[in-house]
């Protein structure tokens, strides 16, 4: 009822999107210093099951290395959620999805900090 870390960062470290057959989509944007994450956002146009699990996601992964928010799994999430439906499992996949996206955005451009200057960011629109 009460969903965390809803928004997204004007210039972020680490973004990532993800869609799912039904629709569904999510971005999940981070602010990362020293391969650490220090905060994560995300944006949805999905569901309240998509909304717990990527409200989930990104509490679990904040204060995270890079390596550790990687090993993330859909369980991690189901079990912080304490369950979902089986027909909502894959909402717990999206998060996943849009999260692993994001780091490895945040890797590519660790890589090739000079590609962050032409960076453009489009906001958040539902059902991309």
């Amino acid at each position: 009822m009460n969903p965390r870390n809803v928004g997204e960062f004007r210039a972020a470290d680490g973004l990532g999107r993800a869609s799912i057959p039904c629709g569904d989509s999510m971005q999940i944007c981070l602010r990362v210093s020293y391969d650490r994450i220090l905060d994560a956002k995300f944006m949805t146009d999905g569901c309240g099951p998509v909304i717990a699990c990527g409200s989930m996601a990104t509490d679990l992964v904040k204060g995270n290395t890079i390596n550790e928010a990687m090993a993330l799994s859909e369980d991690d999430i189901m079990i912080g959620l304490d369950g979902l439906p089986d027909s909502e499992t894959h909402c717990a996949t999206l998060a996943v999805t849009a999260l692993k996206q994001a780091l490895v955005d945040y890797l590519a451009l660790r890589r090739e900090p000079w590609k962050r200057s032409y960076r453009q960011i489009e906001p958040f629109t539902p059902g991309r």
